[in-house]
């Protein structure tokens, strides 16, 4: 028999979207999104403005990353923008291309912009009580359009992996903003 590990359960506070004792706690700071926004220099007044906020967290529990095993999360994005787009996370593939996610909006509203490699590019609306569901080849990313945190928990296989570097290098062909008084996706 392989080596099992023991049943556990995690607390999540539903109010705040913080996993009480979380293994791994990810905080990504406006200048950690250096590249990802149309415009740098409204990226950076806000880093020297707002002395580097917190863009988004991310709590998880250490899996095996392993065929059989899930990995979850918890994630909580700041409201917000930069210049006219909403703050984001930095999107992602998984390493092993053919993974898919599950998304749980807990609170907040918002967007998963997602993205083929082919460039097809789709928005699909979170906000609590919707489940997105992203399959497998899809790169995707959350987007705060609201004025509370967006908060969502995430499931997917835990040998999936990250691959955030061709998102860097290749961007998303659509970008989320706020202008005229209301979102707009061009």
């Amino acid at each position: 028999m392989p080596e099992t590990m023991q049943p556990f359960n995690v607390s999540i506070d539903l109010l705040t979207g913080i996993m009480s004792n979380p293994d791994e706690h990810l905080i990504r700071r406006a200048s950690d999104m250096r590249g990802y926004y149309a415009d740098a220099s409204a990226l950076e007044n806000l880093i020297d403005r707002e002395n580097d906020p917190v863009h988004y967290e991310v709590f998880e529990r250490t899996i095996p990353e392993v065929g059989g095993h899930l990995r979850f999360c918890i994630s909580k994005l700041q409201p917000g923008r930069v210049g006219e787009e909403y703050f984001m996370t930095k999107g992602h593939y998984h390493t092993v291309a053919h993974t898919a996610e599950v998304y749980l909006g807990i609170s907040g509203r918002g967007l998963l912009l997602n993205k083929l490699p082919s460039g097809q590019c789709q928005a699909v609306p979170i906000a609590r009580d919707l489940m997105v569901y992203v399959p497998p080849y899809w790169a995707h990313r959350s987007i705060n359009t609201g004025a509370e945190p967006l908060v969502s928990f995430c499931v997917y296989p835990a040998e999936a992996g990250h691959n955030y570097g061709d998102i860097l290098t290749e961007g998303f062909p659509k970008r989320v903003l706020f202008r005229d008084g209301h979102e707009v996706i061009e």
